[in-house]
């Protein structure tokens, strides 16, 4: 079976790579394609559909962040993707994160018209969280501190 290309998105010191759903059939294929774009993590955002060990086995880190087809994900999965790409960037400056969902239409979009209605308007309105700051004063100083 022929999948679509993988497409490789490049911001700042970020990589990404929005690639097909293998099967245990196709993972070695999977695997080879992945590590020639130097991918260090995996993300599904669909159902298992292969055994993630034979990822893993490969030096490459499977993340489950499952949400429904065709929805916006939910604030636990924004808040784990975020936390993910926070700290991966941040250890290893351009890695490169895969992505898939099952048919790379609603949750991977990999073509023009992939979104719909739910998911654009989730982004339109999306804005961060804003994360409390604790702040501490150092007795006999001005020197404030700020711990995230």
């Amino acid at each position: 079976m022929n999948h679509v290309a993988p497409v490789e998105i490049c911001y700042d010191n970020m990589r990404f790579l929005i690639t097909y759903n293998p099967t245990n059939e196709t993972i070695h294929k999977f695997t080879e394609e992945l590590k020639s774009y130097g991918v260090t993590t995996l993300v599904r955002v669909c159902d298992a559909t292969y055994d993630k060990t034979l990822v893993e086995n490969c030096g490459i880190r499977v993340l489950d962040l499952p949400y429904s087809d065709g929805a916006p994900p939910p604030d636990e999965i924004v808040d784990n993707w975020l936390d993910l790409l926070k700290n991966k960037f941040r250890e290893e400056p351009g890695c490169c994160v895969a992505v898939h969902c099952m048919a790379g239409l609603g949750r991977s979009p990999k073509r023009r018209g992939a979104f719909n209605t739910k998911q654009l308007l989730f982004l339109e309105h999306y804005r961060p969280k804003v994360r409390p700051r604790t702040r501490s004063r150092f007795k006999d100083s001005t020197v404030y501190c700020c711990i995230q």
